[in-house]
C-alpha cells in the first residue's frame, strides 16, 4: 500500500532541496525566469509522477538533473530558441562598493558572455553550464547527460574553445564598432 503522508513528506524534502539548483540550471540554460520556473515545476511533477520508482535511483541528485536536462532540451527545441540567457543568472546585484562605471564594465562584459553562450549548440551549452557554472563533477555530468565521462571532459572542452572563439569575435566587433 502506497503511504501518501510519507510521499508528501519525501517530495517536500527533495523540493526543498534541489529546488534552486534546479532552478538556477534551468534559467542558465533557457534564460528566461518564467519559462525556468514554469520548467522547474515540470521537472518536480515528473519526480512526483515518478515517487515509487525512487529507490530504484542510485544518485538522486543526478537522476532529478537528467530529468531537468531532458525537459530543457524539450523546451528547447519546441521554442527554439534565439537567444539564451537574456535574463535571469547574471543579472546584475547592485553593491554600494562599485563605481557606477565598474558595474557598467561588468554588466557588458556579462552581456557579451549570455551573446557568446547563446550561439553554443545545445549539448555544448549543458555541459559548460553544468561544468562550469554549477560545478557538478565530471562523474555528475556524464549522469546528468546520460553519456560517458570522456564525453564529457571533450564536450566540456570544445565548448570552452568554441566559447573562447566567440568571445573573441564578439569583442572584435565591439571593438570594431567603437573605432
Amino acid at each position: 500500500m502506497f503511504d501518501l503522508e510519507n510521499a508528501e513528506d519525501r517530495i517536500s524534502e527533495i523540493y526543498r532541496h534541489y529546488y534552486l539548483d534546479v532552478y538556477r540550471f534551468l534559467i542558465c540554460f533557457s534564460g528566461n525566469q518564467n519559462d525556468a520556473e514554469d520548467l522547474t515545476q515540470e521537472v518536480f511533477i515528473r519526480v512526483l509522477n515518478s515517487l515509487s520508482n525512487l529507490n530504484r535511483v542510485n544518485n538522486l541528485k543526478t537522476w532529478i538533473f537528467s530529468i531537468a536536462k531532458h525537459i530543457a532540451i524539450d523546451h528547447y527545441r519546441r521554442k527554439k530558441f534565439i537567444s539564451v540567457f537574456k535574463e535571469g543568472f547574471f543579472k546584475q546585484i547592485v553593491s554600494t562598493e562599485k563605481e557606477p562605471s565598474e558595474l557598467i564594465e561588468q554588466n557588458e562584459i556579462k552581456r557579451i558572455i549570455h551573446m557568446a553562450i547563446s550561439k553554443l549548440k545545445p549539448n555544448f551549452r549543458a555541459v559548460l553550464i553544468l561544468r562550469g557554472i554549477n560545478e557538478f563533477s565530471i562523474k555528475e555530468t556524464s549522469e546528468i547527460l546520460q553519456c560517458s565521462e570522456s564525453k564529457v571532459k571533450v564536450d566540456y572542452h570544445r565548448a570552452l574553445k568554441e566559447l573562447k572563439k566567440k568571445l573573441n569575435i564578439e569583442v572584435e566587433e565591439i571593438l570594431g564598432n567603437a573605432k
